[in-house]
C-alpha cells in the first residue's frame, strides 16, 4: 500500500474514533428514553397498561431496545483494529 492510501486510512481511523464516541452518546441517550418510557408505562394504571395505549408504549420500548441491541453489536474496536493493521502494514 502506498503512502497516500496509508495516510487516508489514518484519517479514517480518526473519524472512526469520533464515530465511536458519538455512538456511545447515542446509546446513552437512547437508554435514557427507554428507561423513561418504561417508567411512564409502569406508572400507568393497570387498566391502561393492558389497553391499547400500554401496548403501543411497550411496542415502542421493544423497538428502541432492538435499536440499542444493534448498536451494542457494533464492534468498533474490532473494525478499528483491522483498519489499523492495514494502515501500519
Amino acid at each position: 500500500m502506498n503512502r497516500e492510501r496509508r495516510k487516508t486510512l489514518k484519517i479514517i481511523l480518526g473519524q472512526m474514533d469520533e464515530l465511536t464516541s458519538k455512538i456511545e452518546e447515542v446509546k446513552e441517550a437512547l437508554q435514557e428514553v427507554i428507561d423513561d418510557e418504561a417508567e411512564a408505562l409502569g406508572n400507568l394504571p393497570e387498566s391502561l397498561q393492558e389497553g391499547e395505549r400500554g401496548e403501543r408504549m411497550q411496542e415502542c420500548i421493544d423497538a428502541m431496545e432492538e435499536v440499542a441491541d444493534a448498536l451494542n453489536e457494533l464492534d468498533m474496536d474490532d473494525l478499528h483494529e483491522k483498519i489499523e493493521e492495514i494502515a501500519l502494514g
